[in-house]
């Protein structure tokens, strides 16, 4: 559970402490139609706690870290394995924090790996990423679905706490996903952002006076059918898409109140989860806390 790239090396001269977490979490079925732990893993930062919130629902599980934060050299791995017909929600206790990196330092490396057996339902719900300006974070996001597997992953960035007078102008963003379904690639994407990053996002391409972005995925063969739900939802958003494939629904916001961006995500999240999953229409508590 260690990513493995460039930006990822560490450095065997710095002097400075960093932190290497990782949590490992395997769900199986049970009899109520949720799901148990099987296994469980956690290595400093990382920490798993199991509120009961949902009785009934799936398994319930919010991720923490210990550090306060993280910045350049720091390494996170998460990895969520849901068993046959399991039910699994994973979340994250608050936003996570990137901090300055130091020019001789490598990124900020977080992995997040979900494998989901058949007729099993998944749900990664992490909440916003917040970038300090000088901040170099290198993400990805992998998952191996089963044929019939169904998956709703979330993932937000903030780009500076604006109502702090923090702007995120320069540093390094690189944001991949994967997602493979019956051992096919369904979907490869990545966000990759560099150098001055005031200029690049009001390039034609880029997102203009954004503060904060967001991605929704949903992966199940009823995924055609959410798609009018969510551009429904979406009416009167001035920054948002959703787009249909085969077996996955693509959502993407943008907006230039990171609040706004959270309230509209929140809302887009909880209908997915309700339509497709039989979720109640909410998000796990620890997003309201």
């Amino acid at each position: 559970m260690t990513y493995t790239g460039r930006e990822g090396a560490r450095d065997a001269a710095s002097s400075l402490q960093r932190v290497d977490g990782a949590a490992l979490l395997a769900v199986a079925a049970s009899d109520d139609g949720g799901g148990r732990v099987r296994d469980l893993y956690q290595r400093a930062p990382c920490r798993l706690l199991f509120p009961d919130d949902e009785p009934g629902g799936p398994l319930h599980a919010v991720l923490l870290t210990t550090s306060g934060g993280l910045t350049g050299g720091d390494r996170i791995a998460m990895t969520l394995e849901v068993d046959a017909r399991a039910r699994a929600v994973l979340t994250t206790q608050a936003a996570e924090k990137l901090y300055r990196t130091l020019p001789e330092e490598a990124a900020t490396c977080i992995e997040v790996r979900v494998k989901a057996g058949p007729g099993a339902w998944t749900e990664w719900l992490a909440q916003e990423t917040i970038l300090f300006d000088g901040a170099r974070l290198r993400r990805r996001f992998s998952a191996d679905l089963a044929a019939d597997a169904r998956m709703l992953a979330l993932e937000s960035v903030v780009f500076g706490r604006t109502a702090m007078g923090e702007s995120f102008n320069s540093g390094f963003l690189h944001d991949a996903w994967r997602v493979r379904c019956g051992g096919r690639l369904l979907w490869a994407d990545a966000l990759r952002l560099e150098g001055d990053l005031a200029q690049a996002r009001h390039r034609p391409w880029g997102i203009g006076a954004s503060v904060a972005c967001a991605t929704l995925l949903y992966a199940g063969a009823d995924a055609a059918a959410l798609l009018e739900p969510v551009r429904n939802t979406l009416i009167g958003v001035a920054g948002a898409g959703a787009t249909l494939l085969p077996g996955l629904l693509i959502t993407r916001l943008w907006s230039e109140d990171a609040a706004a961006l959270r309230a509209q995500v929140t809302r887009l999240a909880a209908l997915v989860r309700h339509e497709a999953g039989g979720c109640p229409p909410r998000l796990p508590r620890v997003w309201h806390c």
